[in-house]
């Protein structure tokens, strides 16, 4: 068989000899309505096929798998040697000397007592051991879940005038969080989180990060009363007001009735009081500190867990990517010096605490924490408030926690699992996670989840199973029952420091310049997210890089992506002719490639683009006196011998409305003399498209083929075997 190509520029025609089998389009084979609707079920909510591993098992061995399904640690627990326990002792007191300082300072960041800090670090790793599949994952608080708890529940109610409401409501926010995270492994909706992209994350973690850190200037600084407000323009205002304050009481003694208006107007709308001062005594330990945590930081090597940390946080539950591997090898990189960064903020604590005992500095400007609770967690599903007015605040605050700690602690539990070569069940760590919080919050506990830091630390330091988290809730324990008198004169500055020095690996600047390489348009969602944290509240801006997300993903289904294919010469296959300079143009054909499932929403796009690329093609051939016979619509990159494809993307699902659509559009190119084509169509695409045909227009040979290059020889002969009868 022959035909001709003719580029779209100025180049001589020549022929080619392909010789070609045209193979005949087969329809599928019958499915019921019931099959089909099994198949889909199964597909969106059981792609991993929990349930293949009871088939063909007898009843007792069913029950002990399904056991074993629920509660992981009756998988492992029967083969745990004194070995693996010596390691895992090891590793669980090792992060426990970070948990503890980290437990104290993010209370304080979530506006809540330090002591509910110990409290989360001592249940939820409990229940997460029994619950939980992953050896490495280290539980406990964590910064940015601690941040959106505090900022969002305070809009409504105040930390200091109603502490007693403020802790219930945390409460009763960690209970709908894993309420929340408990439904979606159970429901199998895991997916939903997917929709936190990679550049909405990265962006996210880096405002959060900053916002984080300018809170801490009222701890470093040695401020009494700082603004309550969490964006960046009400927290600098705050802390250049006390400077020009403290200069204008400098020079004039008492304050101008304009500096005094201007005082009034900034209490009033930017939320702080006009007495605010600074103490150099605490700047002075807020800066020692503070240094001292960030060089043990780096005191490891280049590309240390906590510089790859943010590409994990960015990475949540899609798959293992090259990112989460990259970073956790990185975790690796001289694991002998894996301590000192690890134990650096319980050195900070022992050592600023001693400094302020010896030199009583609690009466020299210096405020610390005070007096904590001793014991353990007390009960406090007494405390969780289901009714009244600010239920719907609990759930909206819950839903937000849930999804960002969710997204955090999947993400930390894959990256280490690919590292160690075990898998991780995304849904039944949902269920863990959930169920963990769930427990916590009856049991004096704000929400937790897995943390990069405490789990990087884990793995660095040996651990072998999920013991080392009974360790470190162990650690914890005794801390709570003896120990607790020993923080009485822990400095506040010091607490600051360390949040500062913890969220600090959070701002990725490679990484955002990566996306702007890859991607200008996440590159605008994930400024979204950064700005709109930083400059307006940490919700919002999540909110608003979610919805651009949406929109990019709207824009994509709407306005599908449509090719005009040529030939290369001296082949059968088939490219995009603005990709692909020297493909050529078959006379008479028009080969486009739809690259999307033909639905509702873009079939009436798709009709109008179509007729506008025949409008196109007919208006260049009209200089070229020739005409238009055949419009050939490849619906599938999956040919009959894949080094042939055409095009990678495919019609993979139609509707309704897009088989109304092809029958217009054949009507409209009958009516211009030529005639529709289809290649390839799938299987889902071509049974709607053949209940639909009455007339069998769709389905004759002539209309239907399964590789580009058969439907343009076979018509291209065709067409040369009527011109031959026609001049005999």
């Amino acid at each position: 068989m022959e035909y001709s190509n003719s580029s779209n520029t100025e180049q001589p025609q020549t022929c080619l000899e392909i010789t070609m089998e045209v193979h005949r389009v087969v329809p599928p084979p019958h499915k019921s309505t019931i099959h089909k609707l099994k198949t889909t079920l199964k597909e969106t909510f059981f792609p991993d096929d929990p349930l293949r591993q009871f088939k063909g098992q007898p009843t007792g061995k069913k029950w002990i798998l399904a056991a074993q399904y629920i509660f992981p640690i009756l998988q492992w627990g029967p083969h745990y040697s004194l070995s693996l326990f010596k390691s895992d002792i090891v590793a669980g007191l090792t992060i426990a000397s970070l948990a503890i300082p980290q437990g104290i300072s993010y209370a304080k960041l979530a506006n809540l007592p330090p002591i509910v800090g110990l409290y989360s670090s001592f249940v939820p790793p409990l229940v997460y051991a029994v619950l939980g599949s992953s050896r490495d994952l280290a539980v406990g608080p964590v910064s940015i879940a601690s941040l959106i708890l505090g900022s969002m529940l305070r809009q409504e109610v105040s930390p200091v005038s109603d502490p007693v409401l403020f802790l219930q409501l945390a409460f009763t926010t960690t209970f709908f969080a894993g309420l929340f995270q408990a439904s979606l492994g159970f429901l199998r909706l895991g997916f939903i989180i997917d929709f936190l992209s990679k550049a909405t994350l990265i962006g996210f973690m880096a405002g959060a990060a900053i916002i984080v850190s300018l809170q801490q200037l009222k701890s470093l600084l040695g401020i009494s009363h700082f603004t309550t407000k969490m964006g960046l323009v009400p927290v600098l205002s705050s802390v250049f007001q006390n400077t020009k304050e403290l200069g204008s009481r400098f020079l004039h003694g008492r304050a101008t009735l304009l500096s005094e208006f201007y005082i009034r107007f900034h209490h009033k709308f930017m939320g702080f009081s006009s007495s605010l001062q600074w103490s150099w005594q605490t700047i002075l330990m807020g800066f020692c500190f503070l240094v001292f945590l960030l060089v043990a930081r780096h005191v490891q090597s280049k590309g240390s867990y906590m510089k790859g940390s943010i590409h994990c946080y960015a990475s949540p539950t899609l798959g293992i990517c090259i990112d989460l591997g990259v970073c956790a090898m990185q975790s690796m990189k001289r694991p002998k010096l894996f301590w000192v960064s690890a134990g650096a903020p319980l050195v900070s604590v022992i050592l600023s605490t001693l400094l302020v005992f010896a030199f009583k500095a609690q009466h020299h400007g210096i405020s610390i924490i005070g007096k904590l609770q001793e014991g353990l967690n007390p009960p406090s599903w007494n405390m969780l408030q289901f009714r009244g007015s600010h239920l719907g605040l609990s759930i909206k605050t819950g839903l937000v926690t849930g999804i960002i700690s969710l997204t955090e602690g999947i993400a930390v539990g894959r990256t280490f699992a690919a590292l160690k070569n075990y898998k991780v069940d995304g849904n039944k760590e949902m269920m863990a996670i959930g169920l963990m919080n769930m427990v916590g919050s009856s049991t004096s506990c704000y929400i937790t989840t897995g943390a990069f830091s405490r789990s990087a630390v884990n793995h660095n330091a040996g651990a072998k199973s999920a013991v080392s988290n009974i360790v470190m809730s162990i650690t914890v324990m005794v801390t709570l029952l003896f120990l607790m008198p020993l923080f009485q004169y822990t400095p506040n500055v010091v607490l600051g420091a360390i949040i500062v020095s913890a969220v600090v690996g959070l701002i990725d600047i490679p990484a955002a310049c990566q996306i702007w390489k890859i991607d200008k348009f996440d590159f605008i969602v994930m400024l979204c997210a950064f700005f709109g944290v930083i400059f307006i509240s940490v919700q919002d801006g999540l909110a608003m890089a979610v919805g651009m997300s949406i929109f990019k993903i709207l824009q994509q289904i709407t306005r599908p992506k449509t090719v005009m294919l040529g030939n290369i010469p001296g082949t059968d296959i088939f490219r995009d002719l603005h990709h692909y300079k020297e493909s050529m143009k078959i006379p008479g054909f028009l080969i486009l490639s739809i690259e999307a499932p033909i639905n509702f929403a873009n079939s009436t796009y798709l009709n109008e683009r179509i007729l506008r690329w025949i409008e196109e093609y007919e208006a260049e051939d009209n200089k070229k006196q020739s005409s238009l016979q055949f419009v050939v619509l490849v619906m599938s990159g999956k040919q009959s011998q894949p080094w042939k494809q055409s095009n990678d993307a495919a019609v993979s699902a139609i509707d309704t409305s897009g088989v109304s659509i092809f029958k217009e559009l054949k009507k409209t190119v009958e009516k211009k003399g030529a005639e529709l084509v289809l290649v390839n169509p799938l299987g889902e695409v071509m049974e709607k498209l053949q209940k639909s045909d009455e007339a069998g227009d769709f389905m004759r040979p002539d209309c239907l083929f399964l590789t580009v290059g058969e439907a343009v020889a076979t018509l291209t002969a065709t067409i040369k075997s009527q011109v031959s009868n026609h001049v005999v």
